[in-house]
């Protein structure tokens, strides 16, 4: 994975969109690429992280996704993920991060439900 993290806008929904592996290397990649959506200044008013393409998701990984959780929060916007794999998915079960973060199957029905 590179740092340039895909983010698209959905309305006014941003979508970002890592693929690969999220590690120990590539997660501060992910961190960064939500520093610059989850800014007082922006007019959003959610943001989902599509996981469908990311294939490993370690306990680095989940740290930025709860400080994202927290910044958005803190920011009045609402956060998803969306479409992770299974094997990413049961991490976050197992790490409990599916009792904070909403996890969608779909990300189309993510976008929808973060401005909900």
């Amino acid at each position: 994975m590179t740092s340039d993290i895909p983010i698209r806008t959905e309305g006014d929904v941003i979508v970002v969109v890592p693929a690969g592996e999220l590690d120990a290397i590539t997660s501060p990649d992910l961190a960064a690429a939500l520093d610059r959506v989850l800014t007082p200044d922006r007019p959003w008013r959610g943001v989902v992280i599509d996981f469908s393409g990311v294939t490993f998701c370690d306990s680095r990984c989940i740290g930025v996704l709860v400080a994202a959780y927290r910044q958005a929060r803190d920011l009045g916007i609402g956060l998803a993920v969306s479409a992770p794999q299974r094997t990413v998915h049961r991490l976050f079960v197992i790490a409990g991060i599916d009792q904070v973060i909403t996890i969608d199957d779909d990300t189309g029905h993510a976008v929808e439900a973060v401005v909900a």
